[in-house]
């Protein structure tokens, strides 16, 4: 491989993040219980979220917005605005989780930097995830960071050329088999999965990827096997 371009998703790739979401889900679920089963209520605002993200795109903010809307159409507009202000609260505790690296992401960033050009491609609020690479300290391995508003073929092929490099020079890494790898292998580039214990239902498929630029690892520090 004639790499020039290493690049890494953020969100449980580089730090914990779906976790968070699942436990707001759950305080979400037991403020609407009076409406709804638990997995009603998960089903009504997943349907929900699916149907904004083309107007609001990835993100906390974006969730917020969702859970409200869900809350309203759930309960057929009957909501105390205290619920409101409740919502909004737990999206504002979803801004201030801490972060958490994942095992061997500092190791393996140590040991690519200087020897290819490293990138962050992610989707997600422009603000938060900025905030987010801040606050993990690992802001300084990276050449560029790219917040997309989806991780679409044209989004990484308008990437690669802003980047001055060719698809085939061009590695990705991240959790998600529909957003980091697919759409990298099918304009020429190189993917790498490496699972997270849990997904959103958004991100999964439902059948084997096979390519001859996939690969898979089950920790971040063993893509440094094929890199070095």
């Amino acid at each position: 491989m004639n790499l020039k371009v290493i690049a890494f998703d953020a969100d449980d790739t580089l730090f914990v993040n779906e976790p968070y979401f699942q436990e707001t889900e759950q305080k979400f679920c037991g403020l609407m219980s009076d409406y709804l089963s638990h997995q009603g209520i998960s089903q009504e605002l997943f349907k929900v979220e699916i149907t904004n993200l083309k107007i609001y795109g990835y993100g906390i903010k974006a969730y917020t917005l969702s859970m409200i809307e869900a809350a309203m159409k759930i309960s057929d507009k009957t909501i105390p605005v205290e619920v409101v202000e409740k919502i909004i609260e737990y999206g504002k505790e979803l801004l201030k989780k801490p972060i958490e690296l994942l095992d061997g992401v500092e190791e393996t960033l140590q040991a690519l930097h200087g020897k290819y050009k490293l990138v962050v491609a992610t989707k997600g609020d422009l603000l938060d995830q900025r905030r987010k690479l801040h606050d993990s300290g690992l802001g300084h391995y990276f050449h560029h960071i790219e917040v997309m508003a989806d991780k679409q073929e044209k989004d990484y092929s308008d990437l690669i050329k802003r980047l001055e490099i060719q698809p085939e020079e061009f590695f990705m890494i991240g959790n998600s088999l529909k957003s980091d790898v697919l759409p990298v292998l099918a304009i020429g580039g190189h993917a790498v999965h490496i699972p997270f214990h849990t997904t959103w239902a958004h991100e999964r498929i439902d059948y084997k990827v096979e390519h001859k630029n996939f690969y898979t690892f089950e920790k971040m520090i063993d893509v440094l096997i094929k890199l070095q």
